[in-house]
């Protein structure tokens, strides 16, 4: 049986506030009194709307050590959108370099669904690789380089520096 996390309609409600309140923030770009109380009424109306939707996550994901392990999560992830960028690039400007396409698969530790829909869109992110499905706890990936047909291995090459953080955070 799948493990999910349903979060109390007034936690879904608070973490949908919040998020549509400092979204507001970033995009009008300012502190005066009239936008910020503006966007105060206007992300709470919307949450009230659609606050059901928000079921990913409850408001412990705002811990601090779990913010920690997210902006973590963010250098990593720009860490490796780097390297396979300049991977994919170098493959095209040099079109001697071996490519081995093919689809690889395996297992991930990932529980909830919100978290295995976070690594697939990380690892589709990455240049070089495409998330094709994920069935139960198996994934399957399109991997412009096939090193190894091994799933550990292929696991460890496309997916182990995402999943270890993931594991932390959900």
């Amino acid at each position: 049986m799948e493990k999910t996390q349903t979060p109390s309609r007034t936690a879904s409600f608070i973490l949908a506030w919040l998020i549509l309140f400092l979204t507001w923030l970033m995009f009008t770009s300012t502190f005066a009194t009239q936008e910020v109380v503006t966007g105060l009424i206007t992300s709470l109306l919307i949450a009230l709307f659609t606050s059901r939707f928000f079921t990913c996550c409850n408001l412990s994901i705002f811990s601090p050590v779990k913010l920690l392990y997210l902006i973590e999560y963010l250098f990593v992830f720009l860490w490796a959108l780097i390297v396979a960028n300049l991977d994919v690039a170098r493959r095209v400007i040099s079109p001697k370099l071996p490519i081995n396409p093919g689809i690889v698969k395996f297992k991930t530790k990932l529980t909830t669904d919100f978290s295995k829909m976070v690594l697939a869109n990380s690892i589709t992110l990455t240049p070089g690789t495409i998330s094709v499905d994920i069935i139960d706890d198996t994934y399957y990936i399109h991997w412009i380089d096939v090193k190894s047909l091994d799933p550990e291995e292929a696991k460890k090459d496309i997916a182990d520096k995402f999943e270890r953080i993931l594991l932390k955070i959900f």
